[in-house]
């Protein structure tokens, strides 16, 4: 166990909080969806559409270089990344190209041309395309992935517990995706098909945790007949925290190792994942289970306490 500090089953009063632990969800929810509305998302080239450049030079050059190689024949906006912390990878995104004289090919040349000029031994490593008619069947995609997603979950709880515990980790569900939303949106950190992925592995994880709490909650449904639902749901969550807190743990290390070393590439993927296993271990426990206090789960009466 990675915390052995936790040498016997605590006993914290999380349900008897839940009012203070719904009204900061509310709170973070609205001021995720405001900002969501208002200031909107960064999308990434998968969404906007445009072109991806990932260079190499074979000596070091710095940004304010490149850009301005680039300012003369690239219209619209376009954005440089270091890749790896190195100034000599370099990854040129053109998100708005569409006024250029000729097609993508030309706009490409343009830029190559312009660069090899200046520059020896220059290596194009990628060289992508995304249309705005790709990009828009994309977002649809993205959209239809996630709903199918959150339908899944709901029938595959209702299945196998009931319909209010199914009801209940939906909710939680839908918590962690505004949130999660909500944070690329204050942030202003891309959002492109790596995230979208990020969000589905966020909602399996989030589900799994979720799962593991309710199936202690239908082994205490059937021994404990007596005591009340909020002392029931109480003593579930607290004899799986310890569990909880290991596999969250363990699982944030490997992200932060990715996160630190994975490049810039997959920063931003990384830093998605922990956000969001951070806030389905919280909804999973103060969330999902909770809300099963105002809904109508039933109890085994054939069993003693």
């Amino acid at each position: 166990m990675l915390f052995r500090f936790i040498k016997k089953t605590p006993n914290l009063n999380f349900i008897g909080n839940r009012k203070f632990f719904f009204l900061t969800s509310g709170i973070l929810s609205i001021v995720s969806i405001i900002f969501m509305i208002i200031k909107g998302l960064n999308f990434g080239i998968d969404f906007k559409g445009g072109l991806l450049i990932e260079t190499s030079f074979s000596k070091n050059i710095e940004i304010v270089q490149i850009r301005t190689k680039l300012r003369g024949i690239v219209p619209g906006d376009f954005s440089i990344q270091s890749l790896d912390n190195s100034k000599s990878n370099y990854l040129i995104k053109v998100e708005t190209y569409s006024s250029v004289k000729g097609n993508n090919q030309k706009l490409i040349s343009e830029i190559k041309s312009n660069l090899n000029k200046e520059y020896t031994d220059v290596d194009y490593r990628r060289l992508e395309y995304v249309g705005p008619t790709v990009s828009k069947e994309l977002i649809k995609a993205g959209i239809y992935s996630i709903l199918i997603a959150i339908g899944a979950m709901l029938i595959y709880i209702w299945f196998r517990f009931e319909l209010p515990f199914a009801i209940g980790a939906v909710i939680a569900l839908i918590h962690d995706i505004v949130l999660t939303v909500g944070m690329f949106s204050i942030s202003s950190l891309e959002f492109n098909l790596a995230t979208v992925a990020a969000i589905l592995l966020i909602i399996g994880y989030s589900m799994n945790d979720t799962v593991v709490v309710y199936d202690r909650i239908r082994e205490n449904l059937k021994k404990y007949r007596k005591i009340s639902i909020i002392l029931l749901l109480n003593k579930s969550v607290n004899e799986t925290l310890s569990r909880t807190i290991n596999t969250t743990a363990t699982t944030i290390l490997a992200l932060l190792a990715l996160f630190i070393f994975g490049g810039n590439i997959i920063k931003d993927f990384s830093f998605a994942m922990i956000w969001g296993i951070l806030i389905g271990t919280y909804s999973s426990i103060l969330i999902a289970t909770p809300v099963l206090v105002f809904l109508n789960i039933k109890r085994n009466e054939n069993k003693e306490d």
